[in-house]
């Protein structure tokens, strides 16, 4: 298999110390990753971990009737698949690709070497999963007590901050299951935000027109996310 360059565009590849890179690059593959992908279902063994550069993955619960709700997003800032690195093989979640693009794939075996070393790539991705579990657990409370509209400024600003532009090809039934709730309601909070001048809605396109807006408009649990990662995932090359 050939070696690629140190990836810059997924923030977790980025400051790996060069001694790490070196062990892990010859194993790493960028794939592409088609919206709608399904990269792992829930009880599925994880094979390989994603660390995606300009995708977005979606971690869904699934209910026994079908029904689905968004528990996190992963993008250029972290890793998809890390209950292979906390003790297990398999996780209940699904992993869905929500906005097409690019990641690197690495094998599960070639991570956990990596990670039982102790080094850096362990210190940095359990700092990832705290940031992770913050986010995981905002996401809960904001569903239950924010409205629809702050929901999904909530979510669109999560995702343009893992993409190079302030464009996501998503339709509104993709986002209503992302959410949880019924298509109606995201139809209506996305028409109020296309009225204010926000965003812009084409079918299966969407475009943020005024990213300030949307943060005066957001509860504060996307603050939360924010600051979390912020603290937590710095230039980690001191590690």
């Amino acid at each position: 298999m050939s070696s690629i360059k140190q990836p810059r565009d997924n923030h977790l590849l980025a400051v790996l110390p060069e001694a790490e890179w070196a062990r892990i690059g010859p194993h790493v593959v960028q794939v592409d990753m088609p919206l709608g992908q399904v990269v792992y279902e829930s009880g599925d063994r994880l094979d390989h971990v994603y660390l995606p550069s300009t995708a977005i993955v979606s971690l869904l619960y699934v209910m026994e009737d079908g029904a689905s709700g968004e528990i996190a997003i992963v993008g250029n800032e972290g890793v998809v698949g890390i209950a292979l690195f906390m003790g297990g093989e398999t996780t209940p979640s699904r992993a869905v690709v929500q906005s097409a693009g690019k990641a690197y794939r690495l094998e599960a075996r070639i991570l956990k070497e990596e990670f039982h070393r102790a080094g850096p790539m362990q210190r940095l991705l359990l700092r990832y999963t705290q940031a992770l579990i913050t986010q995981m657990a905002q996401t809960a409370v904001c569903n239950r007590h924010h409205s629809i509209d702050q929901q999904l400024c909530r979510w669109l600003l999560l995702s343009i901050d893992r993409l190079p532009s302030n464009e996501l090809t998503m339709t509104q039934e993709l986002i209503a299951n992302m959410l949880g709730v019924r298509r109606p309601g995201v139809t209506e909070a996305a028409m109020k935000l296309q009225d204010a001048g926000m965003i812009r809605y084409s079918y299966g396109h969407i475009e943020v027109l005024d990213r300030p807006g949307l943060e005066k408009r957001v509860c504060e649990c996307y603050g939360v996310v924010k600051r979390e990662f912020d603290r937590l995932l710095p230039d980690l090359r001191a590690l």
